[in-house]
């Protein structure tokens, strides 16, 4: 019945040896935060929204990899993140460059703030304030008007 019990342990347990943490020996520290800062900049191609540091997708795993062994060969940070672009496109870059391609993305935020803007200051501007009162009064009318 042990045996049986040791058995059993082992098969469940077998499971949990292939689990492993990947390391990489690099020459100094400069080289190993060169490392981490790119891997926690590319966004992996395959996964939704999680970087190449984050995901355990196997091609993850293999452009940490490939990084490694570009910071090795004495690659820059920027030439190691044009390698990437060139074969994954912008998308797997986290901070995507401004192109007319991609306009849209980085300047409809701004534009829709500046309308917003334009219409809040322009319905405030409109209201005048009664000296009497202090009540506020819209330019409008319509609003003294009654039955309408």
């Amino acid at each position: 019945m042990k045996k049986i019990a040791l058995l059993i342990s082992i098969l469940l347990f077998a499971q949990l040896a292939e689990a492993v943490i990947e390391t990489y020996d690099f020459e100094n520290e400069e080289q190993e935060q060169m490392y981490y800062d790119i891997i926690n900049e590319l966004r992996c191609p395959k996964c939704q929204n999680q970087t190449i540091a984050d995901s355990d997708a196997p091609l993850s795993r293999d452009l940490r990899f490939i990084v490694q062994q570009k910071i090795k060969a004495g690659e820059t940070k920027p030439q190691i993140l044009t390698y990437m672009q060139e074969r994954y496109g912008d998308f797997v870059l986290y901070d995507p460059p401004v192109q007319p391609a991609n306009y849209i993305l980085w300047f409809a935020p701004l534009a829709i703030f500046l309308i917003i803007l334009v219409v809040v200051i322009s319905r405030v501007g409109r209201r005048k304030v009664n000296p009497t009162t202090g009540n506020v009064q819209s330019n409008d009318t319509h609003s003294n008007e009654k039955g309408e």
